[in-house]
């Protein structure tokens, strides 16, 4: 077993002495405790408490955004954590999302969670509002990424990190040790199981007022205004989320399903040696 494999098993497990770990942060799909919401006006784009499918607990968020065709803006319904991270932090984040049943994995992007902060009057005219590491999808591949470099000079590495389904509740930890320079890495896992490693790379962008980057988790649809037309037909969009976290270890942020919720889900998973496997 390869010391990547070993390490991930001594996470899952719990077995690094930190049984008594608690998150910075953690909600379990409410409205309540965010720093704010990210929803432009002229959307029709919603963010909401709902009873219909949960992962953990009585309610999960419900995220939908709708295709207009003269809209030209961007299609947000996200909320957000302005703590996400500053550089030279370490940190762990977790959330389980569940795609509509009738999802239909069209080639366009579709973003789930991000990292960004507000570089305006500061970029030179670069950029404004700068994401950094991303989570989303193409079709039904799920991808994360770096950004690095400086606001001006950005360089953008995107990664694989697994295919996911309609209708099932899936978990998401990341890892990130945020840094410039190779003192960075990205570790990802899906669904409990690893799908990324990136140590020893730069992880974030080269920023002297080592401003915060928001953590945002939501829809996205921005390859409506990315490519400018909807690919396929399906011009409304919802997600699910729950158990989102932010943490000093793997298990301050894990989404842990349990019994009575994921009954009530499409997918109920089962756990073999703390890996979660649908």
């Amino acid at each position: 077993m390869g010391a990547w494999k070993i390490l991930t098993t001594l996470m899952l497990l719990g077995l690094g002495g930190q049984v008594n770990a608690k998150p910075s942060f953690k909600n379990n799909g409410t409205l309540d405790g965010w720093d704010g919401q990210s929803l432009e006006k002229g959307t029709q784009g919603t963010i909401t408490e709902s009873t219909s499918s949960v992962f953990n607990g009585d309610t999960s968020l419900k995220m939908t955004q709708t295709y207009l065709p003269d809209y030209t803006g961007r299609y947000h319904a996200e909320v957000y954590k302005k703590d996400g991270y500053v550089p030279g932090d370490s940190k762990f984040y977790g959330f389980a999302f569940r795609l509509e049943e009738k999802w239909q994995f069209d080639k366009q992007s579709f973003n789930l969670a991000q990292f960004i902060a507000d570089f305006t009057g500061d970029s030179k005219g670069c950029d404004d509002w700068m994401p950094s590491t991303m989570v989303w999808m193409v079709g039904d591949q799920l991808k994360t990424r770096t950004k690095t470099g400086d606001i001006c000079n950005q360089k953008t590495t995107s990664f694989d990190a697994g295919k996911v389904k309609a209708g099932f509740w899936h978990t998401v930890v990341l890892e990130a040790a945020w840094h410039a320079d190779d003192k960075g890495l990205l570790r990802m896992w899906l669904d409990g199981n690893p799908v990324l490693n990136k140590t020893g790379v730069p992880t974030t962008i080269e920023d002297t007022k080592k401003r915060a980057f928001s953590f945002r988790v939501g829809l996205y649809a921005n390859g409506w205004h990315d490519d400018k037309k909807l690919v396929g037909n399906q011009k409304t969009r919802q997600v699910w989320y729950d158990e989102i976290a932010m943490g000093d270890t793997y298990e301050d942020v894990e989404p842990r399903p349990d019994k009575n919720a994921v009954q009530m889900t499409p997918a109920a998973a089962k756990r073999d040696g703390g890996v979660v496997y649908f």
